[in-house]
């Protein structure tokens, strides 16, 4: 605000004084009568006729007041103009046209004589939280955003059911928990859709919103200019609502959205803004109305069968690996079994990875190329006939997935859809989602590894298709070794890098960043400086804390046990010499130490000597924990309250959720050494 131009108290404080006259008191109330009987009186709950009354004060038409009532939640955030013009801004493009989903689906709701209901629970966006505190409150906000669902669906007793709609990495993950809490109510989740890609010409380029993250680093090394950086910046997000271009955490959300059964066929990924994607809202309202006429609930579609489903999508995408996080958390969330590390490694050794999309290549097409060549239905023909589903699950179409999947297979859309990726982008569908036998001819990479060793004893994860293909051996084998450079706030690992303080070869270790240190936060921000560095391909990252789905390289996170709770990897030093191993094959993986510091001098790492994993387990135990080790001064209390109830539900790998009765079990029966 210019400084020219100051606001003075009487500024603030006075209005104008013809307001003060048309100030009122009563108003005559809405004509009509509510249609209530005599029993209506006598039996029900006076909330129910109180519910009445405010819904005729809102405009309601009382004749209307009985139709049957259906909940829409969304995490719209922001305020546009009815020409779609900012008045206020949202916290990211995935929620700012949400809005319009509600509005369409409310419509629809109406004119099939039911009453529609919209509430919100806004969400934060990663993008815009990375490298800053507010990535402290980012995946315990997840946890806090359905239990705030929940108790809105809850809130309106009288529902018959609930769309939800929402988008992004943290609203779309709480909002599958609340519907999978719905039990028998029946739910419909609705993908808020993506964002477009800028078009690109030799005098203007473009980048994806994944890339643009790191102009910064790019920047500080002499990659480009400032004038590149201002005009990439600029253009990234190209159209005004919808997640990113890339299959991030909130691409991966919507796809297992869809292959949960929640989300009707083909909506994951649509172009946000766009008639197909409003056309969405529409079916995705008919389809809850005919749920209840069904007498379907959510627990009929959200079945064990159907988390199994989700995993073999999740692999078949190479999906983020933030939904080891999330998709636990919707089975806890559903009353079902929470797939452990175990069923995450047989899903990855059985389901080849079939979509290239970005981050992951070969090419890496976006998310709405990857739409347009048939996402989500499209995969899971190739998964049928491989015998890798179980079509036999219900959806929220009130049919099988069996049944969906051969009307996709006939279907206008489905042919159409792929014309047009054709038409507009010169793309065969066939390079975007490949067929099995043609995935293991390009030798497309299996999504996730699980490496454990002396440095990560209840193991870690890394995504496979993230790792630079030229670093691979003949049989797909990733192998690095090479001296720590040990962080213990992201800062400081951020600084070193823009600095040229990582080299080739080293292992950059980040530490005290998991729920305990820093609410396990996101740390994209290295791992995009690295990728867009041209030797840090060479850099391999270790970290107690997660990345973005948008991450590549060498990255092995959710190491546990984490630094702060005593873990291993928080003794590890500068100048340990750190040896990595991950087998194509079987997706098997190690992560340890095999050489002293010691050996090292201070300004110069060699290869000290090599001792075995079981040598350096007991190394480590003998060491004493880093001295510099610390929670983020910044970290807010509510954050360590978040990572304490985690902590006694089953950890990271148990979906960081709250498990009541565990906690409760943990405050009534204390271990002895807590009395102390």
């Amino acid at each position: 605000m210019p400084d020219s131009h100051p606001i003075s108290a009487s500024q603030v404080l006075e209005s104008d004084s013809a307001l003060f006259a048309s100030v009122p008191t009563h108003a005559r109330g809405p004509e009509g009568a509510l249609p209530i009987t005599a029993e209506m009186l006598l039996t029900q709950p006076s909330g129910h006729l109180f519910g009445l009354s405010q819904n005729a004060g809102m405009g309601w038409e009382p004749q209307r007041l009985l139709d049957p009532e259906f909940l829409i939640l969304s995490t719209h955030g922001g305020l546009r103009a009815a020409d779609g013009t900012p008045i206020a801004l949202g916290f990211h493009t995935g929620h700012w046209e949400v809005g319009l989903l509600v509005a369409e689906a409310a419509r629809e709701f109406r004119r099939w004589h039911a009453t529609p209901f919209a509430g919100a629970c806004t969400d934060p966006c990663d993008g815009r939280t990375q490298g800053t505190e507010g990535m402290l409150d980012s995946l315990p906000y997840r946890n806090d955003a359905a239990m705030v669902l929940g108790r809105l669906m809850r809130s309106l007793p009288t529902r018959k059911g609930v769309l939800g709609i929402a988008t992004c990495d943290k609203g779309l993950p709480a909002m599958l928990m609340a519907l999978a809490a719905s039990g028998a109510h029946p739910s419909v989740l609705v993908p808020g859709g993506v964002t477009l890609l800028p078009e690109s010409s030799a005098t203007h380029p473009a980048e994806d919103a994944g890339k643009v993250q790191t102009i910064g680093a790019r920047f500080s090394q002499g990659e480009i200019t400032q004038a590149y950086a201002a005009e990439v910046g600029c253009r990234a997000c190209a159209s005004p609502g919808g997640g990113c271009q890339f299959l991030g955490t909130a691409a991966t959300s919507q796809v297992i959205a869809e292959a949960l059964g929640l989300a009707l066929p083909h909506s994951a990924l649509a172009p946000s803004g766009h008639e197909v994607w409003l056309d969405a809202a529409t079916r995705s309202a008919r389809a809850l109305l005919r749920l209840a006429q069904l007498g379907m609930g959510t627990r009929d579609i959200v079945t064990d069968a159907a988390i199994r489903n989700a995993m073999v999508l999740h692999a078949a995408f190479g999906g983020s690996t933030n939904l080891l996080l999330h998709l636990p958390a919707i089975a806890h969330a559903a009353g079902l079994r929470r797939p452990t590390v175990e069923d995450w490694k047989h899903i990855n050794r059985e389901v080849p990875r079939l979509v290239d999309a970005l981050p992951n290549g070969p090419r890496g097409y976006a998310t709405v190329q990857v739409f347009l060549a048939g996402a989500v239905p499209e995969t899971m023909l190739h998964l049928r006939r491989a015998g890798l589903l179980d079509t036999r699950v219900r959806t929220v179409t009130g049919e099988t997935l069996d049944e969906n999947l051969n009307w996709w297979q006939d279907s206008e859309r489905r042919h159409s859809m792929k014309q047009r990726l054709q038409s507009l982008d010169d793309v065969d569908p066939d390079d975007v989602i490949f067929a099995p036998g043609s995935a293991k001819a390009r030798s497309i990479g299996r999504t996730l590894s699980f490496p454990i060793g002396n440095l990560a004893p209840e193991g870690s994860v890394i995504k496979s298709t993230a790792i630079d293909p030229s670093l691979l051996d003949g049989h797909g084998n990733y192998h690095h070794a090479g001296p720590a450079r040990v962080f213990v706030t992201e800062a400081a690992a951020m600084d070193a890098i823009k600095h040229g303080r990582i080299g080739h070869g080293d292992v950059l270790v980040l530490i005290c960043g998991g729920p305990m240190g820093a609410g396990m936060q996101e740390t994209y921000q290295v791992t995009s400086a690295l990728k867009n560095l041209p030797f840090c391909k060479h850099v391999a990252v270790l970290t107690d804390a997660r990345f973005s789905g948008v991450s590549t390289g060498a990255c092995l996170g959710h190491i546990s046990p984490e630094a702060l709770a005593g873990g291993p990897i928080g003794r590890v030093r500068d100048g340990d010499w750190i040896e990595i191993r991950i087998d194509g094959a079987t997706q098997e993986g190690t992560v340890n130490l095999i050489g002293d510091d010691a050996s090292n001098s201070p300004d110069h790492f060699s290869p000290p000597d090599r001792f075995t994993p079981e040598e350096g387990a007991r190394r480590l135990a003998q060491r004493s924990p880093r001295a510099d080790l610390a929670p983020h001064p910044a970290l807010p209390s509510h954050t360590r309250l978040w990572a304490a109830l985690v902590q006694a539900s089953g950890g990271v790998w148990g979906g960081c959720v709250y498990d009541t009765e565990a906690i409760v079990a943990r405050l009534s029966h204390p271990h002895p050494e807590e009395n102390r």
